[in-house]
């Protein structure tokens, strides 16, 4: 313990029990040290965990509050709101006159009491354009099928970032409503506008389809800018005694992320006959809807180029009026079509949803159609 050389065996015990004494003081006030660190340390880490959690916490409300606006249920009001606003913006850049705006507030209020589209976004005689064109022109195309008359319907201020699944549906609806075939389930129609359409979805959720998807939107689109896709869209056909599919072609079939499968698909929807078919077919197919994350839009045909490689034919939504309009000049060229054609290379999205359309449903099927919608599953591919 020490150096010290004790002359007795008292002293060296008295000695000894001194330096253990002292010892063990030092040892109760390093325990008393340790003690008190220790409860430091615990508070510290406590003080962190409760800022982590509350940051968590404030980035998921962000987060959620975020999905809320894109998907537009924020309680921000629906298209109506969207368009006085953005007609307001207008007016204030000094890039819309105050009597048409006006004007154009009288004309949504009509249409939206009558529950019918404007048409102020609306092109028609497209299809009958590119059959044309295909007739006279493309040199480089082998074949091509092209769906019935389809009228193209582009996002207005009304509707602008999130109304693609709407507008895809009117585009649809008209093609449908151009074909006798469907005049016993959609007699007397006209195309809805987008407040009307939300109400059509809102009554075949209450007729009891897709309660999943119901739910998921709080059985609530009146009023709000909620987007809707490809379940939406099959539910309110279905409701309409429309048949139709939905395919999930739920993951990449080709390389660099592409989707060869799904071109295959839809040739052969358009193409029962293939050879010996004159180069442009005009067929009695419907236009299909075409979905993928953020965005949906329509297909309305297909091309088998000379090199034997395919490509679709799609409206989008998001393609004004003007651009379309094009489509219509007698001297088309082929840089016009540019919009339109969309090659393997061009859909590399994760995954894609389709509804097509295939007939009319009795009332016996659209009762069994209603029951499977209670599980909702899709066909998938691969």
């Amino acid at each position: 313990m020490c150096g010290l050389i004790c002359t007795n065996y008292h002293i060296l015990q008295e000695h000894v029990d001194l330096h253990l004494e002292e010892s063990n003081f030092g040892q109760g006030i390093d325990r008393v040290q340790c003690s008190r660190d220790l409860e430091l340390a615990h508070q510290l880490q406590q003080e962190e965990d409760r800022k982590r959690r509350s940051e968590e916490s404030r980035q998921e409300m962000g987060e959620f509050q975020k999905l809320q606006r894109q998907y537009g249920l924020d309680n921000s009001g629906g298209y109506k709101q969207q368009q006085l606003r953005n007609m307001e913006i207008e007016v204030n850049r000094g890039r819309m006159h105050p009597s048409e705006f006006h004007r154009r507030k009288a004309d949504m209020m009509e249409s939206l009491a009558i529950g019918i589209d404007d048409g102020k976004t609306r092109t028609s005689g497209i299809i009958e354009a590119l059959y044309r064109y295909y007739q006279n022109a493309a040199t480089d195309v082998r074949r091509v099928w092209l769906s019935t008359g389809v009228d193209h319907f582009h996002s207005s201020f009304g509707d602008k970032g999130w109304g693609c699944g709407y507008r895809n549906f009117q585009m649809l609806l008209s093609s449908l409503l151009q074909n006798d075939a469907y005049d016993d389930s959609l007699k007397g129609m006209s195309i809805p506008c987008i407040p009307k359409i939300q109400s059509m979805i809102e009554d075949a959720w209450k007729e009891g389809f897709d309660p999943q998807g119901a739910s998921q939107l709080n059985n609530r689109l009146q009023g709000t800018k909620a987007w809707i896709g490809a379940c939406e869209v099959y539910t309110l056909l279905t409701s309409l005694r429309v048949k139709c599919r939905i395919v999930d072609f739920h993951k990449s079939t080709g390389p660099l992320g592409t989707h060869p499968r799904l071109f295959e698909w839809i040739l052969n929807y358009y193409s029962s006959e293939r050879e010996g078919s004159p180069k442009v077919v005009c067929t009695s197919k419907p236009p299909i809807y075409l979905q993928h994350q953020g965005h949906s839009r329509t297909v309305v045909g297909i091309e088998e180029r000379k090199n034997r490689t395919l490509c679709l034919l799609i409206f989008d939504p998001g393609c004004p009026s003007r651009e379309m309009q094009k489509l219509l000049k007698q001297d088309m060229e082929a840089s016009n079509l540019k919009q339109l054609r969309k090659f393997v290379g061009n859909l590399k999205h994760k995954q894609y949803q389709i509804v097509a359309v295939e007939g009319v449903l009795s009332s016996e099927e659209k009762v069994a159609r209603r029951q499977a919608s209670q599980v909702f599953t899709a066909e998938k591919i691969p």
